[in-house]
């Protein structure tokens, strides 16, 4: 895979950009924007970007920091999901839990905010503490988003239990935007100075990239990400009339800042932060080599976020009006999905001529490999067998499964009421690791499959769920058209 991003200049400029803030204060909150792990987004769109960089980060600095974890209670109530994962909200809170533990990171606490006693809320309440994790509730502040002497009062952000912290660097993480990390950030600010304590707020969030220009793809691939909560780049307007710099944020951030502004100063006394850019702590934008690849991978992941939504809307998971914005971000750009993205128009010739569902994938060299459905395969496995095969140097015409291993499992199928007649992904996976054993051709061929990083499909239906999270965690970037299909 080429790389456009310089991964070790990252780490280095932000370390010391976050220990220049540390040192400012007695305890610094840093909010922290994005995905601690496994940052695809930004592997993606910025290629050579390493999906663990911000956790590489903090663990340089585990011996000073401690993390509180956000989750709205709507969040936890619609059932939100994190698309890289498949998994909701709620989940997500677990497995990072367990994941910082791993690690040596101290979890300080979870806390539910806009909470206004859910059921789900409460359910949830009631796993964490099941394993020993502190869980605060945060019902909406009073006053806000207008009434700053309220907001900063007993009654507003007082109001909140004071959560106990005792180191420096105090992260305040969430499984996704919209979480509630800034109010939790203000109302310890406000307790902090209730005690005398001389605490500071930053903001770690890797886009949009300050420095880059409004309508680069890499920002406006940030607006794709965000369409379903309508965030939109905009000129940071305060930064350029105070230094006359020009600097990009995004709409919430900007709405709020005002507000924010007043609510800092009221707490700590003087103004601190004069634009929403001066609390950032994003040097992205200084590790770019090469842009012409950046802006490349960034336009991919606008389409792939475009077939996204429409699928989404296909299953009634989101508004046309998340299909219509980034639509519009495409139109800016003049993307083309089919002549961008030639696996769309391949799947698709190729499902004309077979009248079966195709999947297209393509190698890094600019070959395509498809897989179609067939009486024993679903499109997905013949796919990854015939990528196998292409790979592992083995002739096309040699069956790495036979057909007395793929029989038994069909017939299983109607037994145990499988809705599937045809063998799916996971279903070859482990067929394929089983014969292996003793089988030194079959093994190599599995190890193969980590070549499928990075790699672009594009399906001439929807994928099964199942399926698509297999391809997810294989790195493979898919996208399909929202068809309904089902392998019967």
């Amino acid at each position: 895979m080429k790389i456009g991003f310089d991964n070790k200049k990252y780490l280095e400029l932000q370390s010391k950009k976050i220990r220049e803030k540390i040192d400012n204060f007695d305890k610094l909150y840093l909010e922290i924007g994005g995905k601690l792990f496994d940052d695809y987004h930004a592997s993606r769109v910025l290629p050579g970007f390493e999906p663990d960089s911000k956790m590489k980060m903090l663990l340089k600095l585990k011996d000073i920091t401690e993390i509180i974890i956000c989750i709205s209670a709507k969040d936890i109530e619609r059932k939100r999901m994190r698309a890289d994962y498949g998994i909701t909200y709620d989940m997500e809170v677990l497995r990072l839990i367990f994941e910082f533990k791993k690690l040596g990171l101290s979890v300080n606490s979870v806390v539910i905010t806009l909470y206004n006693g859910e059921e789900s809320s409460k359910s949830f309440i009631k796993k964490l503490e099941e394993i020993n994790i502190k869980v605060y509730v945060h019902k909406p502040t009073a006053g806000y988003p207008t009434d700053v002497d309220k907001i900063v009062s007993d009654d507003g952000y007082g109001a909140n239990p004071y959560i106990e912290t005792t180191k420096k660097l105090v992260v305040v993480s969430a499984p996704g935007p919209a979480s509630g990390k800034l109010a939790t950030c203000l109302s310890q600010l406000y307790h902090e100075y209730k005690k005398g304590v001389h605490a500071g707020y930053a903001k770690y969030e890797t886009f949009p990239v300050w420095n880059l220009p409004l309508k680069h793809p890499v920002n406006m691939a940030y607006e794709a990400a965000t369409a379903d909560i309508k965030d939109v780049n905009m000129i940071d307007s305060f930064h350029l009339e105070k230094y006359g710099v020009t600097a990009v944020n995004y709409n919430r951030d900007l709405e709020v800042f005002p507000i924010l502004q007043a609510i800092l100063r009221k707490i700590i006394g003087k103004d601190i932060y004069f634009s929403p850019t001066d609390m950032g702590v994003n040097m992205v934008g200084f590790c770019i080599d090469d842009d012409n690849l950046v802006c490349r991978a960034s336009r991919q992941e606008i389409i792939r976020r475009y077939y996204t939504a429409l699928c989404d809307y296909k299953k009634g998971m989101v508004t046309d009006g998340v299909c219509e914005k980034i639509k519009l971000l495409m139109n800016e750009l003049h993307i083309d999905p089919v002549k961008e993205r030639k696996i769309i128009g391949i799947s698709r010739e190729k499902m004309e001529e077979e009248k079966v569902p195709v999947v297209a994938l393509e190698l890094n060299d600019g070959r395509v490999i498809t897989g179609k459905m067939t009486k024993l395969l679903s499109p997905v496995s013949a796919l990854i067998l015939n990528f196998l095969k292409e790979v592992s140097d083995i002739d096309d015409s040699v069956d790495l499964l036979s057909d007395d291993v793929l029989e038994p499992i069909i017939q299983l199928k109607p037994i145990i009421n499988h809705p599937s007649a045809v063998l799916s992904l996971g279903d070859v996976l482990i067929a394929l690791s089983i014969c292996s054993v003793g089988n030194e051709a079959l093994k190599l061929a599995l190890e193969n499959l980590s070549k499928l990083y990075g790699l672009e499909a594009h399906a001439s239906f929807m994928v099964d769920s199942e399926e698509a999270n297999i391809l997810k965690r294989l790195r493979v970037n898919l996208t399909c058209d929202p068809v309904f299909y089902l392998y019967r």
